[in-house]
């Protein structure tokens, strides 16, 4: 059976053993651009996650490349995480009028955000149960 991982990047992989003299359990690995190969089991499980089971370091990574992600034990639906790229504000209204001359240029630095069940978007925080979970997920 195929499953999807996600390590340094995304790949499809499957069980299979290694033919050979020195025949050893491993996975056969699909990259993006079709290259197949092989990988050791213990090789492979330690750099590579199952999509619905990812460490919040892989998911971090996936924001990284632009994905949503979210976690399975997340009581509402529809909402997920995203990374808010760094950018240049021009200064045109409240609060920040009150804070810097009209025209100033600021820089917002990079940032996540949710998506909440109601459809708004709020700037997150991870607490320490979402640090240390492993039922992060990719949302498509």
């Amino acid at each position: 059976m195929t499953q999807d991982y996600y390590g340094t990047k995304r790949v499809t992989a499957w069980w299979s053993s290694k033919a050979g003299p020195y025949p050893q359990p491993g996975y056969a690995v699909k990259y993006a651009d079709g290259y197949i190969s092989w990988s050791p089991k213990d090789v492979f499980e330690a750099a590579y996650q199952p999509l619905d089971a990812m460490s919040f370091g892989h998911a971090v990574v996936a924001l990284k490349e632009g994905c949503r992600v979210a976690r399975a034990g997340w009581n509402g639906k529809g909402m997920f995480l995203f990374l808010v790229p760094g950018s240049i504000f021009r200064v045109n209204r409240p609060p920040l009028l009150g804070i810097y001359p009209e025209g100033t240029e600021i820089s917002y630095c990079p940032h996540i955000d949710m998506k909440t069940v109601d459809g708004k978007v709020v700037p997150w925080i991870a607490s320490q149960s979402d640090i240390l979970a492993d039922d992060w997920q990719i949302v498509e």
